[in-house]
């Protein structure tokens, strides 16, 4: 009897620890696999300490030069062209550089025939939709001067404008719509009620330098049509930026420039996102000292979280910025949805008026319909190699689906693929009912015009803006939902404010519409959890009749006692 009860035991014991064994071998290959971390100093990440030695270099914002000390540059100016010749003077093949960036060209020069996407081309948007028939009112943010129509010499060196990169005066204004030109006189804006003075060439073309991240926001923090509006992580807040909302602009603390990582050769700035991405190569400093530093990698390697932590496991599927930008347009406001179906509408007295919103934006605009503005946006997620296709105006569409204009390109099977932060705008916007395409319209133009922004009728805005890119338009129109997507790079958080674990792997997860992943807390695999919970309730069996036959035995004994 004691010899079958001490077996008895001993199988009950070896079941159970094979039960809880199994469920642990057959749940360890849904853990996330990544590279192994590189050895570092004990307690210390080797990402942090790479990041820390690579801004320490000295001389990160030094200039040879005095330029209100050239000749060239000390004489009055009668307009823009005139400083541009005197910088040219010097910088003799600045301008042959600038020519063939897309900063210039508004078009992605590798992307199929190079004419058709980007601004410049035959994409679209769902904020101010297209540039094409535009320019005027576009083109304030372009580094050029009187791009207002398709007869723009690109070709001519003396319409490149230095200042707007230039600037380190914060004094040089663009007016709003003057093609990319600043104003000969005072003039006021109506639209925000601002009086535009005419530059100090003199005083401002003396004190030019590199740029900083006022001359970049010049554009990139209000495109689209405003601040904020476009992308949610880029706004004027960013120009002056405490470490709450962004570790590495912190004007207390690291106080980088954009080129700290759009790193910048002969006017090529790191960065864009169309066909091509924008890092096709994911190297870190140590391993390419002079590639361009626009992903984390390159500066907190593949392996940043301190040795032996999780965290490392997710680096080859889960981009940086999905962890460490846990919410998009924490200070202002950011534009997440544009209605234009609902543009045109006038006040009792017949005249265009706008709606202020509770968070100071405009909720409806006459001019383009109604808006919906969010802080503390949680982003959207989708797996992302650094590349986007764009479709082109000429594409068909089906008017009974949501559009979508641009994509972000990856999936789980891409080694490049990483999951990646989006800010997703939706709108609804016109389209040719008659051909199933999207359309260019001619929104701003002269009261003559038919610019949409002129007579309010749509017909005419969309029959003009196509014959303008020389496409056909069926005569009908219609209005459809878009969406339009962008990447979150900016706003990187405190490491106390980064997404928690929970917040992912939970059945209400962030992460619940990305696909082709098995996460932990997420999903559920009905043949683990079923050999799991067969090892439990076994074990929990073998427990009680363990239980229950050594209460039998002792009972036995006692009898024979």
């Amino acid at each position: 009897m004691a010899k079958g009860k001490r077996l008895w035991i001993f199988g009950a014991t070896t079941f159970a620890l094979a039960s809880v064994l199994l469920h642990v071998l057959l749940a360890a290959p849904i853990a996330a696999t990544g590279p192994a971390a590189k050895p570092s100093e004990a307690n210390k990440a080797p990402g942090r300490a790479l990041a820390q030695n690579a801004v320490m270099a000295p001389g990160g914002r030094w200039t040879t030069v005095d330029h209100s000390k050239l000749e060239a540059l000390q004489k009055p100016f009668a307009k823009p062209e005139e400083v541009t010749a005197a910088c040219l003077s010097c910088h003799a093949l600045a301008a042959n550089q600038i020519q063939h960036t897309i900063h210039w060209t508004w078009l992605c020069d590798n992307c199929g025939d190079g004419k058709n996407i980007g601004k410049g081309g035959k994409t679209l948007n769902n904020f101010c939709i297209a540039v094409p028939s535009n320019e005027p009112r576009c083109t304030s943010c372009h580094i050029g001067y009187g791009w207002k129509d398709k007869t723009f010499d690109f070709t001519d060196k003396n319409k490149i404008d230095c200042l707007v990169c230039h600037d380190t005066t914060h004094t040089y204004d663009k007016f709003p719509t003057g093609a990319g030109n600043p104003v000969s006189e005072p003039k006021l804006f109506p639209e925000d009620g601002k009086t535009y003075q005419p530059p100090d060439y003199t005083k401002i073309a003396g004190k030019v330098g590199l740029p900083d991240r006022y001359n970049c926001g010049y554009c990139h923090f209000y495109g689209g049509g405003g601040d904020a509006v476009k992308h949610g992580d880029l706004d004027s807040s960013m120009t002056n930026p405490k470490k709450s909302l962004d570790v590495h602009m912190d004007v207390e603390g690291l106080n980088f420039t954009c080129q700290r990582c759009h790193t910048t050769k002969e006017h090529q700035i790191a960065g864009r996102l169309y066909t091509t991405p924008a890092a096709p190569e994911r190297l870190s400093l140590t391993e390419a000292d002079l590639a361009a530093k626009i992903a984390c990698e390159s500066c907190h390697s593949a392996a940043p979280h301190k040795l032996n932590t999780k965290a490392n496991d997710h680096t080859s599927k889960v981009a940086c910025q999905t962890c460490h930008i846990p919410e998009f347009a924490r200070v202002l406001p950011t534009k997440m949805r544009w209605d234009w179906s609902t543009a045109g509408k006038k006040n009792p007295e017949g005249k265009p008026f706008k709606t202020a919103g509770p968070l100071g934006k405009p909720i409806y605009d006459t001019k383009k319909g109604d808006f919906t503005w969010v802080k503390n946006v949680i982003p959207e997620y989708r797996w992302f190699n650094g590349a986007i296709s764009s479709m082109l105006v000429t594409d068909k569409i089906d008017p009974n689906k949501l559009v979508t204009l641009n994509q972000p390109i990856g999936s789980a099977n891409d080694p490049q693929s990483r999951i990646m932060p989006f800010k997703r705008h939706t709108g609804k916007q016109p389209y040719d009912k008659g051909a199933n395409t999207m359309v260019i319209p001619k929104l701003f133009g002269p009261p003559e015009s038919d610019a949409y922004w002129a007579k309010y009728d749509w017909k005419k805005a969309i029959a003009a803006g196509m014959a303008y890119v020389e496409l056909p338009f069926s005569g009908e129109y219609g209005f459809v939902e878009t969406e339009y997507f962008m990447p979150t790079t900016h706003m990187v958080a405190p490491k106390e404010q980064v997404v928690r674990c929970e917040q992912c792997h939970s059945r209400d997860s962030r992460l619940k519409n990305v696909p082709g992943v098995y996460m932990p807390g997420r999903d559920a695999s009905p043949m683990v959890t079923g050999i799991g919970w067969v090892g439990v309730i076994g074990s929990l069996v073998g427990v009680g009749i363990h239980g229950a036959a050594r209460v039998v035995s002792r009972k036995k004994r006692e009898n024979k006692s």
